[in-house]
């Protein structure tokens, strides 16, 4: 049993095929295969089982998956500290979150974060979905990602940074834009512009609305909250956002108003990890510089 085995393993477990993890590793299926196979034989236990669309592991697969990403994620954190360690403050913070969220919430903090560690590189990965994030987390192919939080997720560590509440882009020209608020209930009269289904914004929404008893019609989706706000401008619809930071409710000149919604809840955003102690110095400092600079 090597390393290289459970590596394997676990990421077969994380993609439920052995040709999707071939590609990965830039290897033969059969190469994948054969490190299943050791594993199997040294524990004498069936790990992976067949299904229509590829494999997922069986009972006892799944505890030893848990036991070796576990271990991998410690390990590999373990020789990040001690590579930094050696190379003094130098090293590299790898975040994964939406395809807008530097724009947003860490513009300031990564030009604060390069003044302090100029020999550190940032590597961002931009991922569509909160459940993205979480594998990227589980793979070990990141240390940190940025989300909208949501209920606990198994083998997770969330720990929200702000709470944004939601407003309303209208245009300039629209009826409602000459309001200084709007009220839940008369959501139910907009076109609304929505995220995809899949994604965790779009989920906090649906259930506030199911809630407050709102029923929203939706003819539009896009696949960020700046796509919403341009086509709101644009006049293909309103779009419900957050008050992102560097927007907001507005009665200035332009082609939008953001009017503030009286009634949803805030959404919360922050930090997933797999585990807090296990970051290493460099992935902490960078956190808490955009934790600080989102306080502000």
């Amino acid at each position: 049993m090597t390393l290289d085995d459970l590596r394997a393993f676990v990421a077969v477990c994380r993609a439920g095929s052995l040709s999707a993890v071939a590609r990965e590793l830039c290897c033969t299926q059969s190469a994948v295969s054969q490190h299943v196979k050791r594993l199997e034989r040294e524990t004498g236990v069936r790990l992976l089982e067949r299904h229509p669309r590829g494999v997922a592991p069986t009972a006892a697969g799944r505890i030893l998956r848990t036991a070796a990403a576990d271990g991998i994620a410690g390990l590999d954190a373990a020789l990040r500290h001690l590579d930094e360690l050696v190379r003094g403050e130098a090293g590299a913070v790898r975040v994964t979150t939406g395809a807008t969220t530097v724009r947003h919430f860490m513009a300031e903090a990564v030009v604060a974060f390069r003044e302090r560690f100029p020999r550190v590189s940032l590597e961002f990965r931009t991922e569509t979905s909160s459940r993205d994030c979480f594998d990227a987390l589980a793979s070990g192919a990141v240390d940190l990602a940025w989300i909208t939080l949501g209920g606990p997720v198994g083998g997770i560590e969330q720990r929200p940074v702000v709470e944004l509440p939601w407003v309303l882009a209208v245009r300039s020209d629209d009826p409602l834009a000459a309001r200084s608020h709007i009220e839940a209930a008369d959501l139910a009269g907009i076109r609304h512009i929505g995220l995809p289904g899949n994604s965790s914004s779009r989920a906090h929404l649906d259930t506030a609305f199911a809630t407050l008893g709102v029923q929203v019609r939706c003819d539009t989706s896009v696949a960020d909250w700046d796509t919403a706000i341009l086509l709101a401008e644009l006049g293909l619809g309103h779009a419900v956002v957050p008050a992102l930071p560097g927007r907001g409710a507005s009665a200035g000149a332009g082609p939008l108003r953001f009017l503030p919604i009286a009634g949803l809840p805030e959404l919360p955003v922050g930090w997933a990890v797999r585990r807090w102690a296990d970051l290493t110095p460099l992935a902490r400092a960078f956190a808490d510089t955009v934790g600080a600079m989102c306080a502000r």
